[in-house]
């Protein structure tokens, strides 16, 4: 061999070929060891998951090595792509993404560096909060969520609690009565004559809200003590604040490996991504499992909100993006205090993982059509450089998973091993940045389930884009069963 080096072009291929577990997994080694919201994990005990994480290790070694014993066959396939006739285009426009990408992910990095969550006022200045937890089939689950709400580090005179069961068919209810008996008037329970949605659910206790400020709270989660503080303490030192999202972390992360591998993700997409959103006073989605908005803000697009349709039907999916992009665009800020912990269950198996991936994937393309409406006029008095550019990110994304997935196809028709080979390797540099931010923020032994989620997501989980956008005008929950 010439060389016992990877050459850029080699390298390219490894990254083009792994990125799309990027998709999940935004990442940054930057940061400091967080303690005051740490969250204890499980360290792998189980013979099962030590040979999960071996095999993961083993796959990405024996892919780097193929990568460097086939460096001949590497440049062949580059220089077909480049004198086959949509090689070359195709190589142009993916370079020049790659690098928009490259260019999004430093600055992402630079915001990152420079973002603080909002330190907790005094009690005084808090605001009055409603917060409304709609449930659907969460049995125990939304008793847990109700009392944990009940004992925040929060002026209870200033605190309101409604809880809305959506018409569920298990126990729900039960348990949302038991938690009134317990928690007396702090809390007031609802009952929906029937099924509509959470969007409905929703929308009932908005009505029926009295706080300056709605929080919400999906009923399979649990706060920290100082959450609800932190979570609305924005709004008390910045009037052009119109939502907040909090900082969403697994609860089940040691009962099976799906949740252990979303632990890391969620502190990726959380922890680093959001925190530059919010430096440009763009975050593009407020989570449903912890969210506030500003009263005034929820009443000025609650009609257009509840009467959303998407090609001719009404939505009942992505309330909360849809409700992020209208508060975006009454040129209000949408911020996100990481400090604002809060812990929610994931799914534990690849039906319901898939299915939720779904309907996520579903509600981002829906709004960002909806985004695309009104971010390049004049929607805001401040800078919008910061919410265009991460729009047009998105965007690329999506308009580019139809090329990327032929290209992918054609990879794997033409040079399965040249495709698995620098697959494993790409994953093995892309995931360092993941492991590395994740390690050092939290714990070193379950940071490196971040390599093993980019395996499972590049092999099992490609399919949810394409599928998602030729399929966005569905409707259904997915995972709303018993």
């Amino acid at each position: 061999m010439e060389s016992e080096t990877i050459t850029p072009k080699q390298f390219y291929t490894a990254s083009n070929a792994a990125v799309i577990a990027d998709n999940s997994l935004n990442s940054s080694f930057f940061g400091t060891k967080q303690k005051s919201t740490k969250v204890h994990v499980e360290r792998p005990k189980s013979a099962f998951g030590l040979a999960v994480l071996i095999g993961t290790f083993a796959l990405m070694l024996v892919g780097g090595y193929s990568v460097f014993l086939l460096q001949d066959d590497f440049e062949q396939f580059q220089l077909e792509r480049i004198e086959s006739t949509l090689g070359f285009p195709f190589l142009i426009i993916g370079t020049v993404l790659f690098f928009y990408q490259a260019a999004v992910f430093l600055y992402s990095s630079y915001l990152y560096l420079r973002y603080k969550p909002i330190e907790s006022v005094s009690d005084e200045l808090l605001p009055t909060i409603t917060i409304i937890v709609p449930a659907y089939n969460e049995g125990k689950l939304v008793w847990n969520t109700l009392l944990s709400l009940a004992e925040s580090d929060y002026p209870a005179h200033k605190m309101q609690i409604l809880g809305v069961d959506d018409g569920s068919k298990d126990d729900t209810w039960y348990w949302m009565q038991e938690a009134k008996a317990k928690l007396g008037d702090r809390l007031d329970i609802f009952q929906q004559p029937k099924n509509q949605g959470k969007r409905h659910a929703l929308y009932r206790g908005f009505q029926l809200g009295t706080g300056d400020i709605f929080v919400t709270v999906d009923s399979d989660s649990i706060v920290k003590k100082d959450t609800l503080r932190n979570l609305v303490s924005p709004f008390a030192v910045n009037d052009k604040c119109g939502a907040v999202a909090g900082n969403v972390q697994v609860l089940n992360n040691k009962k099976a490996i799906l949740p252990k591998m979303l632990n890391v993700s969620f502190v990726m997409s959380f922890e680093f991504q959001r925190s530059a959103e919010s430096m440009l006073g763009s975050v593009l989605c407020t989570p449903g499992a912890l969210a506030a908005y500003k009263k005034d803000a929820v009443l000025n697009c609650l009609p257009e909100w509840i009467n959303q349709t998407f090609m001719g039907q009404p939505s009942d999916i992505g309330e909360d993006r849809a409700m992020t992009n209208m508060i975006l665009k009454q040129g209000k800020h949408v911020l996100f205090q990481k400090n604002a912990v809060v812990l929610t269950n994931v799914p534990e198996n690849y039906n319901g993982l898939y299915k939720m991936f779904i309907r996520w994937s579903r509600s981002n393309v829906r709004e960002n059509l909806a985004m695309g409406q009104f971010v390049f006029k004049n929607f805001r008095k401040e800078s919008k450089f910061g919410a265009r550019m991460l729009f047009l990110n998105q965007f690329f994304k999506i308009v580019m998973t139809y090329p990327f997935l032929a290209f992918l196809i054609y990879f794997v028709a033409v040079h399965p091993v040249l495709f698995l080979s620098s697959t494993f390797l790409g994953i093995l540099v892309l995931s360092t940045f993941s492991m590395a931010f994740y390690a050092k923020r939290y714990d070193l032994a379950e940071s490196f389930w971040a390599y093993t989620y980019s395996i499972f997501y590049t092999f099992s989980l490609f399919w949810i884009a394409p599928y998602a956008i030729i399929t966005a005008n569905k409707r259904g929950w997915l995972t709303r069963g018993l």
